[in-house]
Formats: C-alpha cells, structure tokens, sequence
C-alpha cells in the first residue's frame, strides 16, 4: 500500500470505528483536480446510505482539520458491495473457497489479469486456482483484488 494511503487508514480507521463500523480498506485514485479518496466500511449488520453519509461527515470533518491531502479531491464513502475490494491477507483469508479476480503489477503465468479460486493465504502469499492452476502471488504484486459476486 502506498504511503499516502497507510498514513491515511492510520489516521481514519479509529474515527471510523469509533462510529461502530469497520474501515475495509481506502483507495487514492490520482488525477490531477480530479482525485478521489474512496473509503469501504462495512459492519456485522451491513451499511446503508445513512451509515455512509454519517462516516462521511465524520472523516470529512477529520480531513479539513489535519489536511493530508494537499490537492483537490473527492471523498467518497461506500460499502464494499457483493463484489468487495480485497486489500488485506485477512480478507482473501475470509473468503477461502470462493472465486476473485486479481489484477497483477507483474504477470504470473503470463498474465496480469487472472481470475481464480482461493485456496490458501500463508502470511502476504495467496494461492489461486486458475483453469486448474495452483498459482502462488505476492499480495504485494496484487495491484487490485474483487470477490466475484454469485448470484
């Protein structure tokens, strides 16, 4: 995780959860006047509009004080969905058994986007079965990571 985006889940995960909710990871998108902090809570009972417009107000007032973001952006709070980012060892390790994309800083297999399912989490190394494929990846290498929604 970048620098910026640890120094920000550091900064926000304690006002996050001191409203009840978990942070389940953030994401710094880049672009110029055009960048977006995008935060994913989640709880037991899941979230709604209202729990995302209070985490909102709270973390925007947050932001305006200690000001870790010299440029413009937009703040946007959501669930983490049926199709939830993973970010962490912990969240593949959740969801062992079920099917995840990846998209890979460098390929694996010759490719960089892969999707398959896990099989095992050991410390920051997550294996996937791809096309029958045991593939071993560095969550490091994983760029992006999404649980595949079943419907």
């Amino acid at each position: 995780m970048a620098t910026l985006e640890s120094k920000l889940e550091e900064m926000l995960r304690p006002t996050i959860e001191a409203l009840g909710y978990q942070l389940w990871g953030l994401e710094f998108v880049k672009a110029g006047k055009h960048s977006t902090l995008r935060l994913f809570i989640d709880s037991e009972q899941g979230v709604n509009v209202e729990d995302c417009a209070n985490a909102s107000r709270q973390v925007s007032a947050l932001m305006d004080v200690e000001d870790p973001i010299p440029s413009e952006y937009t703040l946007e709070v959501s669930s983490p969905g049926l199709d939830r980012p993973l970010f962490i060892a912990e969240q593949y390790q959740r969801y062992l058994g079920e099917e995840v994309k990846v998209q890979l800083t460098m390929p694996v297999a010759g490719s960089r986007n892969l999707k398959g399912t896990v099989l095992r989490v050991e410390g920051q190394m997550i294996t996937l079965n791809v096309s029958g494929n045991e593939l071993i990846i560095a969550l490091d290498n994983i760029r992006k990571g999404n649980l595949i929604a079943k419907f």
